[in-house]
């Protein structure tokens, strides 16, 4: 939504020194129309001097005449003749009130306990620390190692849930993905092996007993009655 600087004051300059409708007024300076009505009673803005947006160069005198001929015409602010350099602010670290100072240690052992995969310098953009305290809570050298508790960060207010995912989606992103753990396949001299092959330790039916063969189960009745006949002639 474009409006002119100081709008009221554009209002009056426009009602005392133009024949635009109020509708067209309120509409260029972004005022209601019974404000604009107002203006032209004396009931509103009664101190305010008039401002002309011709002189600023916010308006042409060919606009508002073309607004004057046509009161269904609405008026447009005009194009700025010069462009103001936009100069990058650099990002310094994140600022940190005195009264959560001391929350520093405690949020960056929570940060290295529940996520080791950060890296010194996304945990000092979200709790603004340096890179000296960090090392010293990894190493369990800091001053008040043995007083410090994991807090979260977020609950303390040092940065928001939204810095925190993103950072931490970051990291994940550049971690190396890890090799598969899972079942791989047998090797083929092992798959197509003999079928008498020693079994497997951990085949459940390594240790059962095997099943006698068919020769063992084939036996001749009459060779074993032959062989004690043989025997008792011998007595």
């Amino acid at each position: 939504m474009n409006a002119p600087l100081m709008p009221k004051a554009t209002a009056v300059w426009l009602v005392e020194n133009t024949a635009l409708t109020f509708d067209q007024i309120a509409d260029f300076c972004k005022l209601h129309p019974l404000e604009v009505k107002g203006i032209a009673d004396g009931e509103v803005a009664a101190g305010i001097k008039g401002q002309d947006p011709v002189t600023s160069s916010q308006l042409t005198r060919e606009e508002i005449a073309r607004g004057e001929r046509d009161p269904r015409y609405r008026l447009r602010l005009a194009e700025p003749k010069t462009k103001i350099a936009v100069s990058k602010v650099k990002k310094g670290p994140r600022y940190t009130p005195v009264s959560r100072r001391q929350d520093r240690p405690n949020a960056i052992l929570w940060l290295v306990k529940n996520h080791p995969e950060l890296k010194d310098a996304q945990i000092m953009r979200l709790i603004g620390t340096t890179k000296t305290t960090i090392a010293a809570i990894r190493d369990r050298t800091h001053w008040n190692a043995q007083q410090l508790t994991p807090m979260d960060p977020v609950m303390l207010g040092l940065c928001s849930q939204i810095d925190l995912d993103f950072e931490v989606n970051r990291a994940s992103k550049d971690r190396p993905t890890e090799a598969d753990s899972g079942a791989t396949l047998l090797p083929a001299e092992i798959t197509t092996g003999p079928a008498d092959r020693a079994p497997r330790a951990e085949d459940p039916f390594a240790a059962m007993p095997s099943r006698p063969s068919e020769r063992e189960e084939d036996i001749d009745v009459e060779s074993v009655f032959a062989k004690l006949k043989g025997l008792k002639q011998k007595d």
